[in-house]
Order: structure tokens, then C-alpha cells, then sequence
């Protein structure tokens, strides 16, 4: 049941998070302008907010969600202790959040994709149970792929820890995990992705 595998990266998540430094804690992350703290707010703001108060944080962003989600994240952050922040991801490992459009498995994406931009930004060694990255792959769509923005023209994703393949092209070979954010736009640090193109989805 996909629910399980949810509320086992929530709480493997919140493990991790807690045995975080002090130093770590304040690291950026993979997500462009945001620290461990925002990406955890961020995380858990579907825990805290009800649909009148998300509704009501929309229209105070013009209706702009990537806007809306940026401002409350950082708000979060500031207001919020970081005990509170990880105790909000652990207790509600169970709940039955849904992504507008997106089902459990949007759910279980939204999860390992922003716990990846933590634990690859701060290069810790922290592998995603497969299982949970097929599931995954599977629900992906072309749409949401394009929603992302990552240029992928003339490259090809052969993961080397699973039977998975993305696109045409010179090929780029890497763990699944980290192709994973390839295909969501993320720049990962040297050395985890082997190919011609590899530095087009590095950082310097």
C-alpha cells in the first residue's frame, strides 16, 4: 500500500533530520533559496494548513502557488522551532494528504523529491528503498515532468540501480534517486552522474 511507504519515508525523514547538526540544519538545499528549515515547512505545510486557510494564503499570493508556497515556507521557518518542524513531519507520518491531481503516489514524490534536496545537498548517505522510487517513476507523466522545466533535449537517463529510462540521446547514467532530480530540475554535486552531459545538471 503506497500509505506505508509514505509514512515510512516521513519517519525515516524525521530521524534524519533529527541528528541533524546545528550547522546542517542551516544548510541550503537544493531548493533554490531555501534552507533545511523552509524545505521542512514547506513539507509539512499541508499538516498545518486547512483547505479555507490554504485558500486564504493562495489569494494573498495573486493566486501564484510557487509565490504563495515560497513566502509561507519562509515565514514557517522564522515562526517555528525546529523541533516543532521535524515533530510535525514524524506525527503526522500517517496523514492522508493528497497534491491536488496527484494521488498517494503525488504524495510519496512530493516527500522523496524534497528529502532528496536535503540529503543530496548536504551529502549525506541516505538511499531511497527503490520500491518507493518505482512507485514513482510509474505515476510520473510527461506533464509533470514538463512542469518541472529541466531541459532534457538530447539526453538519455539510464538508471544503474533500476530498470528505468527516460528520453533519447547521449546517455547519462546515475543512481535513480539522482536522476530523479534530474528530471524535477535540480543541480546535483559532482561526481553523482556519469555521461558527456553530465555537467549540464552539475553545479560548479
Amino acid at each position: 500500500m503506497i500509505q506505508d511507504l509514505i509514512a515510512a519515508e516521513r519517519r525515516e525523514l524525521a530521524a534524519l533530520l533529527d541528528e541533524l547538526s546545528p550547522s546542517a540544519w542551516a544548510t541550503p538545499t537544493l531548493c533554490a533559496g531555501w534552507r533545511v528549515p523552509e524545505v521542512v515547512a514547506h513539507m509539512t505545510m499541508p499538516f498545518r494548513f486547512s483547505t479555507g486557510r490554504f485558500v486564504r494564503e493562495l489569494l494573498k499570493s495573486g493566486g501564484r502557488f510557487n509565490v504563495m508556497a515560497d513566502r509561507v515556507a519562509r515565514r514557517e521557518a522564522a515562526e517555528l522551532s525546529r523541533e516543532a518542524l521535524v515533530a510535525s513531519l514524524r506525527d503526522n507520518a500517517d496523514h492522508p494528504w493528497r497534491p491536488p491531481g496527484g494521488g498517494a503516489e503525488g504524495a510519496l514524490s512530493h516527500d522523496v523529491i524534497h528529502g532528496l534536496d536535503i540529503t543530496t545537498a548536504l551529502k549525506l548517505d541516505r538511499r531511497v528503498p527503490l520500491e518507493r522510487l518505482e512507485v514513482i517513476f510509474a505515476a510520473m507523466k510527461p506533464k509533470q515532468i514538463k512542469y518541472f522545466g529541466a531541459d532534457l533535449t538530447g539526453v538519455a537517463l539510464r538508471a544503474d540501480d533500476l530498470d528505468w529510462s527516460y528520453g533519447t540521446g547521449t546517455p547519462i547514467t546515475g543512481a535513480a534517486q539522482d536522476l530523479l532530480l534530474v528530471l524535477c530540475n535540480r543541480r546535483l554535486p559532482a561526481g553523482r552522474l556519469r555521461g558527456e552531459p553530465s555537467a549540464r545538471f552539475t553545479t560548479v
